[in-house]
């Protein structure tokens, strides 16, 4: 990893609100005569982001788009925030957290934001037009997408399944040269919006 990288995602890591008690999973490996402790598998911080398949997509004022794919933004820096709308700590924390960053960068062309319902689980419940439904809610005049996912990712959301994700609500950060900085849960919103606004 470049060394700014390296900066910019111990910055992020050092943002992370909590890790709920699914994200600690250890695995333990034994190579010759040690053994080796590998963090959690959930999130792929440090790699290059990969192309994601989201087939539905509208923009900032629910009208349907076409999709949306991460190279539309190379250059810029990505915030992606996935959710699902019957979930609590999307409401209570996630959405709250997305409001907060949108408004403050507000106007800065360099930071692209993108709400995502990463579909795993309840797919009768987390519909598009649920999507629509949070989207309005929290007036978020972003584009927002629609992520079941398909047989190639054993039908749940594409970007839970290439970007390892451990559920919802969960925050993406991409950065400019398309490498993942930070792929976790909830963010300490007001550190996270001070390093957003050192882009430019």
């Amino acid at each position: 990893m470049h060394i700014k990288h390296k900066k910019i995602f111990a910055v992020l890591l050092a943002l992370s609100f909590f890790v709920t008690e699914a994200c600690t999973q250890k695995q333990k490996k034994i190579k010759g005569d040690t053994m080796t402790s590998t963090k959690n598998t959930y999130g792929i911080g440090g790699a290059k982001a990969p192309e994601w398949n989201v087939p539905l997509w509208v923009n900032g004022e629910g009208e349907k788009i076409n999709p949306i794919k991460l190279s539309d933004y190379d250059g810029k820096f990505k915030v992606v925030y996935c959710f699902q709308s019957w979930c609590p700590g999307c409401h209570s924390v996630g959405l709250p957290s997305l409001q907060q960053m949108v408004k403050a960068l507000e106007g800065n062309d360099k930071i692209v934001f993108l709400a995502v319902q990463t579909v795993f689980e309840g797919k009768e419940a987390n519909t598009f037009e649920k999507m629509l439904e949070v989207q309005k809610k929290y007036n978020l005049h972003i584009p927002f997408g629609q992520d079941n996912g398909d047989a190639s990712t054993r039908n749940i959301s594409n970007i839970m399944y290439n970007y390892r994700t451990g559920g919802t609500p969960w925050f993406i950060f991409i950065d400019e040269e398309n490498n993942v900085v930070f792929n976790d849960f909830h963010l300490n919103t007001e550190k996270a919006i001070e390093y957003l606004q050192t882009i430019k």
